[in-house]
């Protein structure tokens, strides 16, 4: 039998005009008892020697029917904190041991991915990865049945520009991804 982790739902709500409305939507059913998160989305920036590179993924999804540039993520366990998850998925999805980066002030805010149509959230979390550590000459990922995951990164400076044309190949940005790409690239262009 299919696991259902999530549910369909209506809400009955009275607008700002005072008309009664439904609005339809999807609950996730899978969040740990104790958490305000669903997932963590990890941001692993490798230092190579021809410079730094996001630690990305190539992943099938199938409610887009395309396969997804992403950012390593994955659902909490009952438990966990959102930094023991993003050390766990990462190592599990990635092959990469990292530790939580220590100077980071905490992590992102809560992230709704799509608050029109879900109460799915998550947050961001930035991981220092050393490249030298035996552990990461060679890193082989611990993946789920099902699981298909292709690890890749691409350099800092082309970010933008290299996403815009994985695109343009037919390859899916997730939003989460594509609003931090977004993000440094306006740093970029409306630096002062």
């Amino acid at each position: 039998m299919f696991n259902r982790p999530n549910r369909t739902f209506r809400i009955k709500y009275r607008d700002v005009d005072g008309k009664d409305r439904l609005w339809e939507g999807v609950e996730r059913k899978t969040r740990a008892a104790g958490s305000s998160v669903d997932a963590v989305h990890i941001v692993a920036v490798l230092k190579k020697e021809t410079g730094p590179e996001l630690l990305l993924q190539r992943q099938f999804r199938p409610a887009v029917g395309k396969i997804c540039i992403e950012l390593p993520a994955g659902l909490l366990d009952k438990g966990e904190t959102v930094e023991q998850c993003a050390i766990r998925e990462l190592a599990e999805e990635t092959g990469y041991v990292g530790t939580i980066k220590p100077d980071s002030h905490g992590n992102s805010p809560k992230l709704f991915g799509a608050p029109g149509f879900s109460n799915s959230c998550s947050v961001m979390v930035h991981v220092d990865i050393d490249m030298q550590a035996e552990d990461n000459r060679n890193p082989k990922p611990r993946l789920e049945e099902g699981e298909f995951i292709e690890c890749f990164s691409l350099p800092l400076t082309s970010l933008y520009v290299e996403c815009r044309r994985l695109e343009a190949e037919g390859y899916a940005i997730d939003g989460k991804l594509g609003s931090l790409i977004e993000g440094f690239h306006m740093s970029q262009v409306w630096r002062t």
